[in-house]
């Protein structure tokens, strides 16, 4: 396993980040138990989740697996450098009780107590904002923040699906406060697929040295040799992947990818993250596994040397925006 530091930070990350998203939801604990066993066994020491991680009924649920894992000593805990996120309802009914959701200082604590709770730790390394909340403003989020911090419950700051000016704005109001680190890493949406990152989220994330970790890396398996699975019988894209190839022109250009990869003897969905590894201020791309022989296939994208060549290439089939902000402004 290769290893960066996370941002500006001096936290030493895996380059691949093990994302626990389908630990209960489709994989049972037991078998998310051997993921994360293989995951620390290959150098993998960067582990993803969230407080509504379970989804539904089961929020929570991929948490408490998690700690499960956790409780069976061998020093995981201390081997993993842990990150959860904050802002969704985590009331159970659908409707959230007043304050049980988004990033006010009342919920902010309350969902940092119970997530070290179902997580079994007295800390976490990395906490993240799940998303904007235009309601509160930054300063009371960074007051709540500081006094985690003091405590000893959390010691890093990200943010998730942020915008770059919102990026920008936590950590001007951050540094105006002084003593507060601010925002360490923005979680985005990040793949070939999908560039948009590239016109102001990863800009912003560079100017204030934040790692950049891109969630969906194959965009929904679209990049995983979706139709080469769909004509062996394997399973059907679903969600974001279907809708691409429902589309005449998105499907010819996948058919463009996974012919080019076949081409140069690469599996699509190793190149996919490989390709992300080359990006400038990527620290790691998320890989969510819901067996350990998928685990295995993302491990190799960390040895792949993608040519110049096949860069280049690559970058036909997925034209990005161009650097920022001459992509725009004309």
């Amino acid at each position: 396993m290769k290893y960066t530091q996370l941002g500006r930070t001096g936290l030493k990350v895996s380059r691949l980040v093990l994302g626990t998203m389908n630990f209960g939801p489709q994989t049972d604990e037991a078998d998310s138990h051997t993921i994360m066993d293989a995951a620390l066994d290959a150098g993998i020491n960067f582990f993803d989740t969230a407080n509504v991680y379970g989804w539904g009924e089961n929020k929570g649920r991929t948490e408490k697996i998690i700690g499960s894992w956790f409780a069976k000593g061998g020093d995981r805990r201390d081997k993993v450098v842990l990150a959860t996120k904050v802002y969704g309802n985590m009331g159970l009914d659908g409707e959230p009780w007043p304050n049980h959701d988004k990033l006010s200082a009342v919920n902010i604590r309350r969902a940092v107590e119970a997530s070290l709770k179902r997580l079994r730790t007295d800390y976490i390394d990395l906490y993240q904002f799940h998303h904007v909340d235009r309601n509160t403003p930054f300063e009371e989020i960074w007051q709540a923040i500081d006094v985690l911090v003091q405590q000893g419950k959390i010691l890093y700051v990200g943010s998730s699906n942020f915008p770059g000016y919102k990026i920008a704005q936590a950590n001007e109001i951050a540094a105006r406060r002084g003593g507060t680190i601010g925002l360490v890493s923005e979680q985005c949406l990040y793949n070939l697929a999908e560039r948009r990152a590239e016109m102001e989220v990863i800009p912003a994330a560079q100017e204030y040295g934040l790692g950049v970790i891109p969630w969906s890396p194959l965009h929904g398996g679209l990049l995983g040799g979706v139709l080469k699975k769909e004509v062996q019988g394997g399973r059907r894209a679903s969600g974001r992947a279907a809708d691409t190839l429902a589309d005449p022109a998105g499907r010819a250009q996948i058919q463009a990818y996974e012919d080019l990869l076949d081409k140069h003897g690469v599996e699509p969905g190793e190149a996919a993250l490989a390709w992300l590894l080359t990006r400038p201020g990527v620290t790691g791309p998320i890989v969510g596994p819901r067996t350990a022989q998928q685990l295995h296939s993302a491990l190799r994208a960390v040895e792949l040397e993608l040519s110049e060549e096949l860069l280049t290439s690559l970058d036909e089939i997925f034209p990005g925006p161009g650097p920022s902000p001459e992509a725009f402004a004309w």
